[in-house]
């Protein structure tokens, strides 16, 4: 979901008030916020193409930061502008990259960890579950006590295996989606589209996936329902094919 703007207010509020409101209300309030029609990322990268194809330098900049936080990663930047560069101007590519180095840094190997996402932290690789995942995911524990809430990322593409949250009373799953575009499926029914503000109640027993789409980062928030004998069983991965067949369905 994209943050408040304030940065004409802020800026020109004084100078240039009705354009500081259009700036902040329209422009991020209203046509950045449309997740439903492009999400974040396709919109910071649609952004950062125009603005390298313009020139506009200081702009290109804090649209690379803005990029950055929406899950564009620093080698997508590098092939966007490297792209670009054939139809806009190779002088403009060689103006543009000190930029990408500043807002990036140097490669460390965790330029795809995702920030600026949401509310919620990212946390850390979620390692100990990768196993039944494909793709990278990230798990950042936000409360352990009463009811136990995680915050889980998707890079664009993962997903985790088909599973079953079992309990011989009560249990289950509660999903309550926070940023990006991603999936859920029960077995045997329709995949179904999640944006951001979507819930998804899954009860015990049901075999079931979830996880990004294609070409979006993804994050919800995990609520495990306190059940008795409660424990997950995970089962096979998502059928490659299914699972790319999903990216042809209109968004």
């Amino acid at each position: 979901m994209a943050k408040k703007q304030t940065a004409g207010r802020d800026n020109l509020g004084r100078l240039a008030p009705k354009f500081a409101q259009l700036n902040d209300d329209v422009l991020f309030g209203e046509v950045w916020s449309r997740e439903e029609e492009l999400s974040l990322r396709d919109r910071s990268l649609a952004t950062i193409a125009a603005l390298f194809s313009a020139g506009l330098y200081p702009q290109l900049k804090s649209h690379l930061v803005l990029g950055k936080e929406h899950g564009v990663t620093r080698q997508e930047a590098v092939e966007l502008v490297t792209q670009l560069a054939f139809y806009c101007g190779w002088p403009k590519a060689w103006s543009t990259f000190p930029l990408i180095q500043e807002v990036y840094g140097e490669d460390s190997g965790e330029t795809n960890r995702p920030t600026g996402l949401s509310a919620f932290p990212v946390g850390e690789k979620n390692d100990s579950f990768a196993q039944y995942f494909i793709g990278q995911s990230y798990l950042a524990p936000l409360s352990t006590q009463q009811v136990p809430v995680f915050n889980v990322t998707f890079e664009p593409g993962c997903r985790n295996n088909w599973h079953i949250h079992h309990a011989s009373s009560g249990g289950g799953q509660m999903l309550i989606c926070v940023s990006g575009r991603g999936w859920y499926q029960e077995w045997g029914q329709e995949a179904r589209q999640l944006h951001p503000g979507d819930v998804v109640n899954i009860p015990a027993g049901v075999k079931h996936w979830h996880g990004a789409a294609q070409d979006s980062w993804f994050q919800h928030l995990a609520i495990e329902v306190p059940g008795t004998e409660a424990r997950t069983e995970w089962c096979e991965p998502v059928d490659e094919e299914q699972y790319s067949s999903l990216c042809s369905r209109l968004l």
